[in-house]
């Protein structure tokens, strides 16, 4: 679900009076159990780093080392540490050895 229509979710919800909260809530988990699929916590897929790589090709192989993890939440993140690379002149390994650390840790995250 984006975050548009998470917010509108709990906008919806927020204004409901508690009765009809917990209706929504009821057919929502009734709506999952017909129709939902329980996130799989998989192991990282084994892509191995290359000698050469730059930024973007490591983002790639690390979204696809990593495919459970949400990229939502990995994009300011990700964001943040391409520009330190692109507008900073941060060097490329650097920025990939940081972006690998923000993978492994979201994906730790997940699996707590």
């Amino acid at each position: 679900m984006n975050n548009t229509r998470r917010n509108r979710l709990l906008e919806i919800a927020d204004a409901l009076p508690e009765d009809q909260q917990t209706a929504l809530l009821e057919f929502a988990e009734f709506l999952h159990s017909r129709h939902g699929v329980e996130p799989e916590t998989a192991e990282p897929l084994s892509i191995p780093r290359p000698a050469e790589e730059n930024v973007i090709n490591a983002i790639k192989r690390l979204t696809a080392t990593y495919p459970m993890l949400d990229k939502d939440k990995l994009l300011n993140e990700t964001s943040a540490l391409m520009m330190q690379h692109l507008l900073q002149g941060q060097d490329a390994s650097e920025v990939i050895d940081e972006l690998e650390s923000l993978f492994r840790r979201h994906y730790e995250l997940l699996t707590k």
